[in-house]
């Protein structure tokens, strides 16, 4: 069977990570052609709110799910709000949802290695989540400080690097362009 005229058959794990901009832009492009192809796709956003960013809002129109779990308060790393911690639990309880269906062909979890980093989530879960997932189910992680564990398990790693950037230079994110 040839799977680029069949569908795909097996399912990897990639990670978008690192300090670079466009890890969640790479994700959600994904999603867009996997939509397009005629793919069920879910986006689950750790940490960030749904304020109609433009990728959620051009997400929403193609037919792709987005669930976001996360406040407009900065979180603190050092001492994360209970609602934070809560908020995390939630969308990898509907992440396991979402992927224990069986419907979906690919499951982004966006900016879960952030969530992670900042021990709002315990990386054996996630990990858990990975191992039982099924074959033909495709899963994005993206986010800076991706644990080594992620690393290890997942088929395609790929870090963004920063080289040069507007923000250093004083230029607020814009809209259309950064959200």
């Amino acid at each position: 069977m040839d799977d680029f005229h069949e569908g795909y058959i097996m399912g990897y794990i990639h990670v978008y990570t690192g300090n670079g901009k466009g890890k969640t832009t790479a994700a959600f492009g994904l999603a867009m052609r996997a939509a397009g192809r005629g793919k069920k796709v879910c986006i689950v956003q750790f940490m960030k709110p749904d304020n109609g960013y433009g990728e959620q809002i051009s997400a929403r129109k193609l037919g792709i799910e987005v669930y976001s779990f996360g406040t407009n308060k900065f979180v603190n790393k050092k001492n994360p709000r209970k609602e934070d911690i809560e908020l995390a639990e939630a969308g990898l309880k509907l992440s396991r949802e979402k992927m224990a269906s069986g419907d979906y062909d690919l499951l982004v979890l966006d900016e879960i290695n952030v969530a992670l980093n900042y021990k709002l989530l315990d990386v054996n879960d996630i990990l858990d989540m990975l191992k039982s997932r099924p074959q033909r189910t495709e899963i994005v992680l993206t986010g800076r400080y991706v644990p080594d564990e992620i690393v290890q398990i997942a088929d395609l790693v790929t870090e963004m690097r920063e080289v040069k950037h507007y923000f250093r230079k004083g230029i607020l994110a814009r809209e259309g362009i950064e959200f």
